[in-house]
């Protein structure tokens, strides 16, 4: 009896490897690694963005003559501590005042603008209400007018309270501002998820409940950068604090501007020791907040 032996089907050869993955690889960290000519411009840009804060300290270290030097000083002077004294007993000015009372301002209208603007967000991101694409719609309108045309009647208004050349007409008008609102509406929208929020309610947590326990800490990292925004940009303004204060009640801008206009010549020196000393504090809250913020951020992204 004869056996029939079939013949073993031969396996088809393993395919060699493409040589393409090597070189979509290489393209990709070429991609994201830094040329020459980033790392230039980048100095370029950091170099250009610090000369006004190291030239205001160094003209503020020195006499007038280094204001017109050819070429000029760019290394401190001997100086800076007795023009900051000079500055600061200034009577006209009243420096210490002045940043005394843009201290209080700044931190008043950060806290409020977070706070409010973190509860509007989370409320227009992830709660369901009549009205609410029509609301959001007027609070991005708001952010359209400049602030030029608020200004008259605005201040009658303050006239009105009697509040002119007290710190609540420039605490007041801007505790809750349109931008905040829809910087923390469009991140909430992203970084909250409903199941989170649906989650909160099954376990019986109320709004109230949800929002500080679940949202606000999912929030941190824009409020952050909100809050520095909003700090950097309250101290800096000095339009409407010199229409509705004067000189007995100022906010450290509105002192820089009597260092620079209450004389018969301008004393640079002055302008520039009260324009570093004014500096130091967002300086100060930068470097203590700064981690936390960018930390924040990182947190939020790998979360994401």
């Amino acid at each position: 009896m004869s056996t029939l032996t079939r013949a073993a089907t031969p396996k088809p050869a393993p395919a060699a490897p493409k040589k393409t993955s090597g070189r979509v690889r290489s393209a990709s960290a070429a991609l994201w690694t830094a040329s020459p000519l980033t790392y230039v411009a980048l100095i370029i840009t950091i170099v250009l963005s610090i000369f006004p804060i190291v030239w205001s300290f160094i003209v503020a270290s020195r006499d007038n003559s280094a204001v017109t030097a050819i070429p000029p000083p760019l290394t401190p002077g001997p100086n800076f501590f007795s023009n900051a004294q000079r500055v600061l007993e200034n009577s006209d000015a009243n420096f210490i005042y002045g940043l005394i009372n843009s201290a209080v301002v700044s931190s008043s209208v950060t806290i409020s603008v977070v706070f409010f603007s973190t509860l509007a967000g989370f409320a227009f991101a992830k709660l369901k209400f009549k009205g609410k694409n029509a609301l959001l719609l007027i609070i991005i309108m708001t952010m359209m007018i400049p602030t030029q045309i608020n200004i008259i009647p605005l201040y009658l208004l303050m006239v009105k309270f009697d509040w002119t050349n007290t710190l609540q007409a420039v605490i007041v008008p801007f505790l809750v501002q349109g931008f905040g609102v829809f910087m923390i509406r469009q991140y909430a929208s992203s970084a909250i998820s409903d199941e989170l929020i649906e989650a909160a309610r099954v376990d019986g947590a109320s709004t109230w409940r949800t929002y500080w326990s679940v949202v606000l800490p999912a929030l941190r990292p824009a409020a952050a950068v909100l809050g520095l925004l909003t700090f950097m940009q309250t101290w800096n303004d000095f339009l409407w604090p010199y229409v509705v204060l004067n000189g007995d009640t100022p906010t450290v801008q509105v002192s820089l501007n009597i260092l620079a206009t209450g004389y018969y010549k301008t004393d640079y020196v002055q302008v520039f020791t009260g324009t570093a000393l004014a500096i130091v504090p967002l300086l100060i809250v930068f470097i203590v907040f700064g981690r936390q913020i960018i930390g924040g951020i990182m947190e939020g992204s790998i979360k994401a």
